[in-house]
């Protein structure tokens, strides 16, 4: 397999199988939600499904254009990308979490569920780009 093909190969399936993949964890986090009666579109929901997939999306980009350059650093990055993700959660979502004295497992599951999606997605196609054969590269 040439190097461009394999490398497009892997970039159209992390994009791929994150936003179906999200959209299909969405649907079904929903859907448990609902058919327990609890409050479906509470607790930033919707924001968290979106800023997990923009922050995966950045640092996935990020990580694919450091490759090369930057190869022994890869693991550092991507772990700076964990604490950024981290710092959104602790920016946009633990304060109005906080604010509610009902803090609940919803809430910590609101922005942990895509996160764990996308961290998933985003290992595994980091691993697949880093195992592309350098002489391809």
């Amino acid at each position: 397999m040439k190097k461009n093909k394999a490398i497009t190969q892997i970039v159209v399936q992390f994009f791929t199988s994150l936003i179906i993949g999200l959209l299909v964890v969405f649907y079904i986090h929903t859907y448990v939600l609902e058919t327990k009666n609890l409050p479906v579109y509470d607790h930033k929901i919707v924001l968290s499904y979106i800023v997990n997939a923009f922050l995966a999306v950045l640092i996935f980009l990020v990580l694919f254009f450091l490759r090369k350059k930057q190869k022994d650093q890869l693991g550092f990055l991507f772990m700076f990308g964990s604490f950024l993700k981290f710092g959104a959660f602790f920016i946009f979502f633990y304060p109005s979490y906080m604010a509610d004295e009902t803090t609940s497992r919803l809430e910590f599951m609101a922005f942990f569920v895509p996160y764990g999606y996308s961290l998933l997605v985003e290992t595994i196609m980091l691993i697949k780009l880093l195992n592309v054969p350098e002489k391809l590269e």
